[in-house]
C-alpha cells in the first residue's frame, strides 16, 4: 500500500477527501481485524493507513480553519 502525499491530498476537493477518509477508516478496520486473526501479511500497512488518516484529518482541519 502506497501512502498518499499531503501535496496530492491538498489537490482533492472537499467531497473527494471526505470519501477518501471514509474509505481509509474502513480499510483500517479491516486491517485490524485481519491482524487480530493473524491473517495480515503486510503489517506495515497498518502504520501507513493510520498516517494517511492523520494527513487527511490535518488537511480537513486546515480547510475548516481557513473558512
Amino acid at each position: 500500500m502506497k501512502p498518499h502525499s499531503a501535496k496530492d491530498l491538498r489537490e482533492l476537493s472537499d467531497k473527494e477527501i471526505e470519501n477518501l477518509y471514509d474509505e481509509s477508516k474502513e480499510s483500517l478496520m479491516r486491517l485490524r481485524i485481519q491482524s487480530s486473526l493473524k491473517q495480515l501479511n503486510d503489517t506495515a500497512s497498518l502504520k501507513v493507513t493510520k498516517k494517511d488518516i492523520a494527513r487527511i484529518l490535518t488537511i480537513i482541519t486546515e480547510r475548516n480553519l481557513a473558512k
